[in-house]
């Protein structure tokens, strides 16, 4: 049995998306004996995790499946192994920065308090 990363890509749409076109790419670990096994499993995910809810406007959000983008097998996992890496422009330095902050502060304090209901 091999391990490979897929790459799989969602549209979201929100009603009748007359909005910025959105996209989830989500790497997912797929666990399969062959490139091909392992493609159609990422497929299979894909599909089965369509999905859809009303939000607090009662418009519909829908995550569409597209396909499955990329397909790495996984040789052996290394500590701090590359897994992903994608060059993102933006025009606001400082926003993209203070997000990234305020993301890695929130992994700190989940952690903390997942480390205190250990205790």
């Amino acid at each position: 049995m091999n391990w490979y990363l897929s790459k799989i890509i969602f549209r979201i749409i929100c009603g009748e998306g007359q909005h910025t076109p959105q996209f989830d790419e989500q790497l997912r670990l797929v666990a399969a004996n062959d490139e091909e096994e392992a493609f159609l499993k990422a497929i299979a995910i894909g599909e089965r995790e369509q999905d859809g809810f009303y939000n607090h406007e009662q418009q519909l959000v829908q995550w569409k499946f597209i396909n499955v983008a990329e397909l790495y097998r996984l040789s052996g996992l290394l500590d701090g192994a590359e897994m992903y890496s994608r060059i993102q422009e933006t025009d606001d330095a400082e926003a993209y920065i203070d997000l990234a902050n305020r993301r890695a502060e929130h992994i700190r304090a989940s952690t903390t308090h997942k480390m205190l209901r250990l205790l």
